[in-house]
């Protein structure tokens, strides 16, 4: 089981925390949502929970609750920026098995 990240992804990550100036990794999770029924949940992961995993890529740490983890399980994690005002994460998440017509939530 794991959550990755591209090295793309873990530069920009690293980035974000060295600017910030605190924080363990990068925080990734799911919450019910959308028409579909989930959606990604990112943040800074400033502690670790008892049931939460901790995944490593490129250096930096990936936290993620073990709820959330049979949901994003295999998935992969990119940082792309097709202009400079057009840049976000993107996942690969291979246990999705629908995503509604926005793209903001999916089904697995």
């Amino acid at each position: 089981m794991a959550v990755t990240l591209t090295e793309a992804a873990a530069r920009h990550v690293a980035g974000m925390l060295d600017q910030r100036g605190h924080g363990l990794g990068l925080r990734v999770g799911t919450r019910k949502s959308g028409c579909t029924g989930f959606a990604y949940e990112v943040d800074y992961a400033d502690a670790v929970d008892d049931q939460d995993q901790i995944f490593e890529s490129h250096g930096v740490k990936v936290v993620v609750d073990e709820t959330s983890l049979t949901r994003i399980d295999g998935m992969e994690i990119d940082f792309v920026r097709s202009s400079l005002l057009n840049q976000g994460f993107e996942f690969r998440n291979p246990q999705v098995k629908n995503t509604c017509g926005c793209g903001e939530s999916f089904s697995v």
